[in-house]
């Protein structure tokens, strides 16, 4: 391809772009094609000659749009936000454009500089602790491992890092019941072993009980383990509740454990100062994640990590082969040292895009309304006889299921719960995943795409109820 040919592809993809993102609502939400089908329509020898580029942008809208679901149409209520906005894909065009691999500082000076002041900006933004630093991985999932392994290297000097594990270590890493997955997926990759990932009771509220964690760290004291981290959560998953950091934090602190926060989605709620309450306890937690790729507008990946001690995490990350010793080490932040993968993207750009054009207080704008929406559709389900509301709402989703009064059997409201989603999600026209709490079939409603309003909302229950009602 020429320079000519690239600038005219170019202008086209850019004009799809555009259209695509004014007009994501009239896309099927969930793709609607059958396992196999985009597999089947894509041929089994690759191309022995070039294609030219219409085929094959033609060949991309016949063939893979179908089999998309659009994470960015405002008809989007399932998992977790996605977001992307216009600033922060331009600034991925423009990371793609570079093509740079930002490993250490001597790669890409920008992308290191740029990358450390973005984060001492979120630290300012999210009222967080001035002596954290920050540094971008690609999800919260690597966060977290990361921070496992950095407590464990803490608590041991090193010495597993040198010599691995004897076998007698008996680490215990807490968590409450609604702990995300990522938490036991680390567990089992750092070593610890998924038995000695302690599972806290919730309140009804589906917090983690402060008393329940203190009686567990007792009792496995008593018999020998050694308590190495507690995870707080603020957001879980299922309901997005938020987890008594200040007592787990008083916690960790009497017995000299490790707090690492997951706040992967609604961390982006500390921009507004009502929502600090979140944090009270912050001054005790050693380090915290959050995800401007859910909640804050920026395309994924992009997850921000803090840490109160860098150092710690650099020495159980680092490695220094002959080829990437520079004069500026020491001098700079490296980061490949602060993170498992060498490789590293220019994550930081997009974000400073999304920050400067959106600005704090316009960010602000889009988050409080998204809580509001979330707020009065629970209000509207609290006045209906035929649903019921099954969480509270701190944030952005509302979870519910449908019970009309003549069923009362717990498999048959989880049947029709059941019934109900599919639908839902077959019409193509919006789009719900579901929890279970306390045992009960749980369908989720949540509401933080970019482009979501008061009419999509409605639109969306409105659906909801006439597909209800013409259950059996």
């Amino acid at each position: 391809m020429t320079s000519q040919e690239f600038r005219k592809h170019a202008h086209k993809f850019i004009d799809w772009m555009a259209d695509y993102m004014e007009s994501t609502e009239k896309y099927p939400v969930k793709s609607q094609v059958k396992p196999g089908e985009i597999f089947k329509s894509i041929s089994d020898i690759p191309p022995e000659t070039g294609e030219s580029m219409n085929d094959i942008f033609s060949d991309f809208q016949k063939l893979i749009l179908p089999g998309m679901t659009h994470w960015q149409s405002p008809n989007f209520f399932a998992y977790f936000p996605a977001n992307s906005s216009y600033p922060s894909v331009l600034g991925e065009m423009l990371t793609a454009t570079l093509g740079a691999q930002c490993m250490i500082w001597e790669t890409s000076p920008a992308a290191a500089e740029l990358e450390e002041k973005v984060m001492n900006w979120l630290i300012h933004m999210l009222g967080l602790p001035p002596e954290f630093e920050g540094v971008i991985h690609d999800t919260a999932s690597t966060a977290t491992l990361t921070a496992l392994l950095t407590a464990r290297e803490k608590v041991t000097q090193l010495r597993i890092n040198r010599n691995g594990f004897t076998g007698n270590e008996k680490f215990r890493i807490y968590g409450s019941t609604e702990t995300h997955s990522s938490i036991e997926k680390a567990v089992k990759i750092a070593g610890f072993g998924r038995k000695n990932l302690v599972k806290i009771d919730v309140d009804d509220d589906f917090r983690m009980k402060p008393e329940l964690l203190k009686k567990a760290i007792n009792n496995d004291i008593r018999r020998g383990f050694r308590p190495l981290c507690i995870v707080a959560t603020l957001g879980t998953t299922g309901t997005t509740s938020i987890d008594p950091l200040d007592k787990i934090a008083q916690i960790s602190k009497e017995f000299g454990i490790w707090l690492h926060v997951d706040a992967a989605m609604a961390g982006s709620a500390l921009i507004l100062p009502e929502y600090r309450w979140m944090i009270e306890g912050i001054e005790f937690v050693d380090s915290f994640v959050f995800n401007p790729h859910k909640w804050l507008f920026t395309n994924f990946d992009c997850s921000a990590y803090f840490i109160r001690d860098p150092e710690m995490l650099i020495k159980t990350l680092e490695i220094l082969p002959e080829y990437l010793k520079t004069r500026t080490r020491g001098l700079v932040n490296d980061y490949r040292d602060w993170g498992i993968p060498l490789g590293r993207r220019f994550r930081a750009l997009k974000l400073w895009f999304v920050i400067r054009n959106f600005g704090i207080s316009g960010l602000q704008e889009k988050l409080r309304y998204h809580i509001k929406l979330a707020g009065d559709l629970a209000k509207v389900i609290d006045d209906l006889d035929n649903f019921e509301r099954l969480a509270p709402v701190p944030l952005n989703t509302v979870c519910f299921r449908y019970h009309p009064g003549d069923i009362n059997e717990p498999e048959d409201l989880d049947r029709i719960n059941e019934k109900l989603l599919e639908q839902l999600n077959n019409s193509g026209e919006v789009y719900f995943t579901h929890t279970r709490l306390k045992g009960k079939f749980t369908i989720r409603f949540m509401i933080g795409q970019a482009k979501v309003t008061e009419k999509h909302v409605k639109a969306a229950w409105k659906r909801i109820v006439e597909t209800a009602q013409k259950l059996k």
